[in-house]
């Protein structure tokens, strides 16, 4: 607990997954794939990660002029790319904006959030790709955004903190994961027990009632 942090140190599914930063086992599909993804950052983006927003959630029409108007008010930028479909060349609705000053980024980054363009809410944080060690986005079940309604919440980013664990006096959450583990598979197996003994008692019922007949 001594060197819990509400944010996120290195990029870990499982525990992005937790809403404390202490689950044992992934409690959505997406986060079984975020594990199992093999990721590594594009190579071939440029610019200087700590001075590049992520914007995301955006309207498919949003253009690139657009977002340069909008995001400009916060100070000068020096590089802009909306992500496009490489076939279609549609927009893939999140962009990347490289700023020249370090103040801009923080302004953008505190005052953009949740803005409103061209009738969409659009969300606003700091690069992780390249800041972020182990990331995995969100297209691979990774990621730190994702909205209630989708059932895919990720924490421990500035957008939605981890929540400070309850000290439940046993040790620290590494010494109790273990033993939760072992809990959590006891807990399956004696579910897996009382199914099989539901189906041969349902199955059971049948033969009888097919006798009767």
């Amino acid at each position: 607990m001594a060197d819990w942090s509400p944010l996120a140190k290195v990029y870990d599914p499982l525990k992005a997954g937790s809403i404390d930063g202490t689950d044992v086992e992934p409690h959505d599909r997406a986060v079984w794939r975020a594990m199992g993804a093999r990721y590594k950052p594009n190579k071939g983006v440029v610019g200087d990660p700590l001075l590049t927003l992520f914007v995301s959630r955006l309207n498919p029409q949003t253009t690139e002029d657009k977002l340069h108007d909008v995001f400009s008010k916060y100070g000068d930028i020096l590089r802009l790319r909306l992500v496009r479909d490489i076939v279609t060349g549609f927009s893939k609705r999140y962009a990347f904006i490289e700023y020249k000053e370090e103040r801009s980024v923080v302004r953008a980054r505190r005052d953009a959030n949740k803005l409103v363009v061209d009738q969409h809410e659009v969300f606003v944080d700091f690069e992780q790709e390249r800041t972020l060690k182990g990331w995995i986005p969100r297209r691979l079940g990774g990621g730190q955004g994702g909205k209630k309604e989708s059932g895919q919440l990720r924490f421990g980013g500035r957008d939605r903190p981890f929540r400070k664990p309850i000290n439940l006096g046993v040790g620290p959450v590494q010494e109790r994961a273990g033993g939760v583990r072992r809990d959590w598979d006891r807990h399956r197996e004696a579910e897996r027990g009382n199914r099989r003994r539901r189906d041969e008692r349902r199955h059971d019922d049948r033969n009888r009632y097919q006798d009767r007949r």
